[in-house]
């Protein structure tokens, strides 16, 4: 096997940090539009099946794009394509805070879905030429970034959007532009890597590890297993402060607050499910982390207010310790079309999330937010459908750089 000069030089730490911290700051100002829901609301007299229609405005441009994108930038690199959208997702925010009608909203919202869709399949293979070998570390690190953002967003809707209103959103573009400036760096780190690799020859294509019909079953199964992560977690990230104001009579701002509990303990779950997933195999991750979760989500619908608390806190923590596992094991079954695979699997979480959601938020209209919390549980047991994955995976011990090239153990 041929070992690439950026494993033998071990991991970019900057490089990796720097994609993480622009990841942050993209996921922050996304999630600043669902963090804004109570108040759009009241304030255009909208439904939960129209706030569902905004999430998939926002979520499906980067679902049909992300693919897309990785698929481009696998046969023709443009490194500063990532710094750019960074500055469609300012636009996206400034026309969120001048918007005065339900239509304009879905435009600023479909904006901002088009930035995020140039951003994830770009940064991700950045992180993995970043990683140094460490596959499952580099993509928990920058994935923890976007969570970390994701998290944030309702301590920002809080502390300043709520209170100052709608238009205050507009000074989140200024911390857009801001992150497209770092990455402008980043994109210089790129081009040279690019020109250093090509300086160094180019390596032997990687072909897939499986046949195609196991690529193809594969390929299913992860669809199904994000389709059961990402519903879950979006319907969580749109309606969980509804949920506990008309289970608990909370107020708005105190919602919000349990809602950041449940997204922080995404983004601890997802840093630490990357580097087990290198030593221990990314098979074993996603089994233990989405079945896992399966029985506190059942029982969180019926729990007091404390239990609900501390039982989202436990499916936030153990459910997300799965997606940097399966974006890492997806790239090992297509190594030559890794950006691609980003896309297929940032873009498919994103737009099956966001349709799942605007379903969801339909039958709450219906039948209530509580009951969809019961029934919405259930897309758990999806993780079952793991046990059909291909074997083939290989777990990444730390590199030997004294010698240069690193061993490579069945997982």
């Amino acid at each position: 096997m041929q070992v690439s000069q950026a494993k033998i030089a071990g991991p970019s730490y900057a490089i990796i940090f720097m994609v993480s911290g622009a990841h942050l700051i993209n996921d922050l100002i996304q999630f600043l539009l669902p963090a804004l829901f109570p108040l759009l609301k009241m304030n255009y007299d909208l439904d939960y099946f129209q706030l569902g229609l905004l999430t998939l405005a926002q979520q499906i441009t980067a679902s049909i794009l992300q693919p897309l994108m990785g698929l481009y930038g696998d046969m023709r690199p443009k490194p500063y394509t990532i710094a750019v959208s960074l500055l469609i997702v300012a636009l996206g925010i400034v026309l969120l805070a001048i918007a005065n009608s339900f239509f304009l909203l879905l435009v600023a919202a479909a904006v901002m879905g088009v930035g995020s869709a140039l951003f994830h399949p770009e940064a991700s293979r950045i992180a993995r030429m970043a990683s140094g070998g460490r596959l499952g570390f580099a993509q928990s690190s920058f994935q923890v970034g976007g969570n970390t953002g994701t998290a944030l967003g309702p301590l920002a809707a809080a502390l300043i959007v709520l209170p100052l209103g709608q238009i205050s959103t507009v000074w989140f573009g200024l911390l857009a532009v801001l992150g497209a400036l770092l990455l402008i760096q980043v994109a210089r780190w790129y081009t040279n890597h690019q020109i250093s690799i090509r300086n160094a020859g180019a390596p032997a294509p990687v072909r897939s590890p499986v046949p195609r019909k196991q690529l193809i079953v594969a390929f299913a199964v992860i669809g199904a297993l994000l389709l059961s992560k990402y519903v879950y977690i979006e319907t969580f990230k749109n309606y969980y402060a509804f949920f506990l104001i008309e289970k608990f009579n909370l107020p708005v701002q105190e919602a919000q607050g349990y809602l950041f509990a449940f997204l922080a303990a995404i983004a601890v779950g997802t840093f630490f499910g990357g580097p087990i997933g290198d030593r221990i195999g990314r098979i074993k991750v996603i089994w233990g982390s989405i079945l896992g979760a399966l029985p506190f989500a059942l029982l969180l619908p019926h729990m007091d207010l404390m239990g609900t608390a501390i039982l989202s806190i436990f499916v936030g923590l153990i459910l997300s310790s799965a997606f940097s596992a399966i974006v890492v094991y997806a790239q090992e079954l297509l190594p030559q079309k890794v950006g691609m695979v980003a896309g297929f699997v940032f873009g498919f979480a994103f737009g099956i999330g966001a349709l799942g959601a605007a379903v969801l938020g339909a039958v709450a209209d219906q039948v209530g937010i509580e009951y969809v919390f019961n029934a919405c549980s259930l897309l758990l047991v999806l993780g079952f459908l793991t046990i059909l994955l291909p074997n083939t995976e290989t777990t990444v011990p730390p590199l030997n750089l004294t010698k240069g090239t690193r061993k490579v153990q069945p997982g």
